[in-house]
Formats: structure tokens, C-alpha cells, sequence
């Protein structure tokens, strides 16, 4: 039986590598996107927290590598002082670049997946296309920057305020301004902490790149605050599962019966008809089902919007706000009630309490002198 050599794998591995690692991140995602279900669940933050833990230790063992080998110290002082830190650099340094481009994948992976099931691409498209990024050219950052310790600390710094903005409101069961401060102080304390352990092993490595650490960490930290500030971070771990405007609502029981226009067949990627038949003195209904954590109690409002064709803008006809409370899969169900009706472009937009946008629905009203064939159905 002809037995295969070291050599030739690596050199098989080598020469394929660039396919399989696009392959691999596309197939990552795509897992990412089916079982990656809910922020508040036990599975999904252990396998975040494995991809931090991971992404850490490569990091300082890569770096422990690669001060040993360029200060060429004797290897006997190294092994006396960390032996199985010194032991693993020897044994993992050529694949850990690897480890730590799949750890990070992992993260932004899983980052992209929440924070776009949260976001309205209206106005969170900067956020999501800056996850994203990370995410497509870690292939890239792999070649290039995988070996400079301030664009890995970086890197993970981005990661670990990404996971923190997401975690600390299922924790405290609240969202808003100051828990998002919080996350941010958290996120702060945390990476001190792992350039504090670094420190201790790489005193030489850290003191020499202290200034430019600090100043990328407090880059990273001012640029996530001022994209909250403006409302681009969307408002996870809220996330808007449904939404519609309906001819009629009403509850009975646990279910919500809507009544509806069916939307043309080729707007089969559509819920209902975009365009609203509507009779003088007819009401019109916005439906919403919000998914919250388990806990959180938080209120949604629907801004409705008309635009008008003199002033050429949207205008704010009315805000309606409705509780939830978390824990429904399907998210928690509420509606509003707008009577001041008149034909034209109408939008919902659904927020929080902070104005961060959740979703938005765009609809245009005609009077109709007979009412449309409605359907029936069960939210």
C-alpha cells in the first residue's frame, strides 16, 4: 500500500488552498445562516464565545512565535519561562494563521447573520457592508496583516464589541442608550484584560506597540459610538420578523386574524399588494411581530409617513406605540390604526424607542369606489 508523504499533502494543500478557503467561508455562512437561530440562546453563545477563545490564543501564540524566533533569544530561557506556550508555538505556528483566519471568519460570520436580521438595509447598510467586510476579505487579511499584532488586536477588539453589543441587553434585559454605553465600557474592560495577560508574556512585543494599540482600540471604539449615535448599528437583538398593512385586524385568542389584498402573482416575493385600495372613511392597519430575548420588555412605535408631492418629503402624519415582551419565536404581535387617510405614498416605518430603525413598508394608496377581493388569514 502505497503510503502518501507529509510533503505531498502540504504541497497538495498548498496548491488548492485558494479555492477551498472561499469555498469553505461561503459554506460557513450559509450553515451560519440556517442553525444560527436566536442571540439569548445557550448553543449560539458558547459557539461565539469557542470562536473569542480560539481567536485569542492564536493570537498570543503567534506572537509569542514570532518573538522568539526575531529576538532569538536561547530557547532554554523561553521553555524555562512559558514551556507549553513555547512548546505549542513550535508545534502550531505554520497552521495557526489558519486557526485564526477560520476563528475570525466564525465571529463576522455569525455577526453578519444577527445584525442584518436586525437591520433595515435603509439605513443600516454601512454597518452591515463593515461586518461584511471583514468577513469576505479575511482571505485577504490573512496574506497580508494576520501576522501584525495591532490589526489582530484590533480585529478582535471589533469582534469582541460586536458580541458585547449584542449580549449585555439579553443579560440585563434592557436595551436602549446607557446598555449600549455599557457594552461598550464592557468591551473596553475586556480587551485591557487580554493585552493585560499579553503583557505579561510579551512585555517587549506590547510596550513597543502600546501607542498604536491605543490608538486603534480608541479609533474602533469612537467610530462604533458614533455609528450608534446616528442610527446605523441596528437595534439588535431586536428583530423584526413580519410586518404588513392590512385592510382589518382583529385578535381572537392567542391568534391574529388579518384581512388582506393578495399580491399580484408577480410580486410573488411579496405578502400583500403594495397598492392599497382604500374607500373614504376606511381605516388602514399596520401589523408588526417583533422578536425580543427572552425577558426584555421594550415598547415599538409605527411612524407613519406621507409624502408630499409639493413639499417633495416625507412628512409625519402620526407615531403609535405598542409593548413588547420577549421570548416569542415568532415574535411578539401588535398593531396600529391610522383614520386619517387620503390617496397617495404612504410609508411605516417600525422603531424603538430610540428611533432605530427596525423595518419600513412602502405602500400607496388609491381610492376605489367597490371594495377589493380581500383574503383571510392568520398571524
Amino acid at each position: 500500500m502505497k503510503i502518501i508523504s507529509i510533503q505531498k499533502i502540504r504541497a497538495w494543500r498548498l496548491k488548492y488552498e485558494r479555492y477551498f478557503s472561499p469555498l469553505a467561508l461561503f459554506i460557513g455562512f450559509i450553515v451560519d445562516n440556517l442553525t444560527l437561530r436566536r442571540i439569548d440562546l445557550q448553543a449560539e453563545n458558547l459557539v461565539i464565545l469557542s470562536y473569542l477563545f480560539i481567536a485569542g490564543l492564536s493570537i498570543l501564540i503567534l506572537n509569542f512565535y514570532d518573538d522568539k524566533r526575531n529576538l532569538k533569544v536561547s530557547q532554554p530561557y523561553w521553555k524555562s519561562r512559558h514551556s507549553w506556550i513555547s512548546r505549542a508555538s513550535d508545534k502550531f505556528a505554520n497552521f495557526l494563521p489558519f486557526v485564526l483566519q477560520f476563528a475570525f471568519g466564525g465571529l463576522f460570520s455569525a455577526f453578519v447573520v444577527f445584525y442584518s436580521r436586525s437591520a433595515s438595509l435603509l439605513t443600516s447598510w454601512p454597518f452591515l457592508i463593515f461586518l461584511a467586510a471583514f468577513l469576505i476579505g479575511n482571505e485577504f487579511f490573512r496574506q497580508r496583516y494576520y501576522s501584525r499584532l495591532v490589526f489582530q488586536i484590533s480585529v478582535y477588539f471589533i469582534a469582541i464589541f460586536s458580541y458585547s453589543v449584542s449580549i449585555i441587553p439579553v443579560i440585563v434585559k434592557e436595551i436602549g442608550t446607557m446598555v449600549f454605553i455599557a457594552s461598550g465600557f464592557v468591551s473596553i474592560i475586556l480587551i485591557g484584560f487580554f493585552i493585560f495577560l499579553m503583557r505579561k508574556i510579551l512585555p517587549v512585543r506590547i510596550n513597543q506597540s502600546r501607542n498604536l494599540i491605543i490608538a486603534s482600540i480608541g479609533s474602533v471604539y469612537v467610530f462604533f459610538n458614533i455609528l450608534y449615535f446616528i442610527n446605523v448599528i441596528p437595534p439588535i437583538p431586536l428583530a423584526l420578523k413580519e410586518s404588513g398593512i392590512y385592510h382589518n385586524i382583529r385578535r381572537e385568542g392567542n391568534d391574529y386574524i388579518v384581512q388582506l389584498e393578495p399580491a399580484p402573482w408577480y410580486r410573488f416575493f411579496d405578502d400583500f399588494d403594495p397598492v392599497f385600495h382604500w374607500r373614504p372613511g376606511e381605516s388602514v392597519y399596520s401589523f408588526s411581530a417583533v422578536f425580543a430575548p427572552t425577558a426584555i420588555k421594550t415598547k415599538i412605535f409605527h411612524r407613519w409617513l406621507y409624502f408630499n408631492e409639493t413639499q417633495v418629503k416625507w412628512l409625519e402624519q402620526s407615531r403609535q406605540g405598542f409593548s413588547i415582551i420577549g421570548g416569542r419565536d415568532g415574535g411578539y404581535r401588535g398593531y396600529t390604526v391610522n383614520t386619517r387617510i387620503k390617496p397617495g405614498k404612504w410609508r411605516v416605518d417600525v422603531i424603538t424607542e430610540e428611533g432605530q430603525i427596525l423595518g419600513r413598508i412602502k405602500f400607496k394608496i388609491v381610492e376605489a369606489s367597490e371594495m377589493p377581493k380581500l383574503r383571510r388569514e392568520i398571524r
